[in-house]
């Protein structure tokens, strides 16, 4: 890999290994191929998630998280990447439990540093059971997430991606991803305006943005 390839995390927000592990895993196999970019991915399924208890230890300490789980792994890929894609399936209209607890979690990084995320450019993709079923909701949620965090949020633009990789599984698990052509044409769009503005960003010195 080259020094200057892009590092991109991708995050599947699901309890299962179905529709929203395959759409993630998705759109790091087309950037990886496309981008040469460097990957790793993060899923929630399995793991242990705690939710945060706003008991502020991490504002009092500066040390992190209390709680010692499973995101513990995730904070240091989300400081090594420099763009990220975080999937959800739509659940009630909205993000996965897994999901919000991820990004809600994220506070004790930034309760360290809160430069820490700031400039990573970050897209959303959702999944849902019927094809308008929550998804553009899911993903405003996954921007409001970048937006505080200081990060860049992206979308594939007007036309079929207006916030980012929207996907219909028809319930069907990762088979309903893989037959989705509407919604594989919207990641690729996404992840195509997500690299291209990583490798904008990486041009410009860290002084000068």
């Amino acid at each position: 890999m080259s020094d200057n390839a892009i590092k991109l995390l991708g995050i599947s927000g699901s309890p299962r290994k179905k529709a929203t592990d395959r759409m993630v895993r998705e759109a790091l196999k087309y950037a990886e191929e496309k981008y040469g970019v460097e990957i790793e991915y993060f899923s929630a399924k399995g793991k242990d998630l705690k939710f945060c208890i706003h008991c502020d230890h991490c504002v009092r300490t500066k040390q992190g998280c209390i709680h010692k789980d499973d995101i513990v792994e995730l904070y240091e890929k989300m400081e090594w990447a420099d763009a990220w894609i975080i999937g959800t399936p739509v659940y009630q209209g909205t993000v996965s439990g897994q999901t919000k607890t991820i990004m809600d979690r994220c506070r004790a990084v930034v309760a360290r540093d809160p430069k820490v995320f700031m400039n990573k450019v970050g897209a959303g993709m959702a999944d849902g059971g019927d094809r308008v079923g929550g998804q553009e909701p899911a993903l405003q949620v996954i921007h409001n997430f970048y937006i505080i965090s200081e990060m860049i949020p992206v979308s594939g633009g007007s036309f079929g991606s207006n916030l980012g990789g929207t996907f219909w599984s028809q319930d069907k698990g990762a088979d309903g991803i893989e037959v989705d052509d509407e919604g594989l044409r919207s990641m690729r769009k996404t992840v195509r305006r997500l690299i291209q503005t990583a490798q904008m960003l990486k041009k410009i010195p860290s002084e000068d943005i």
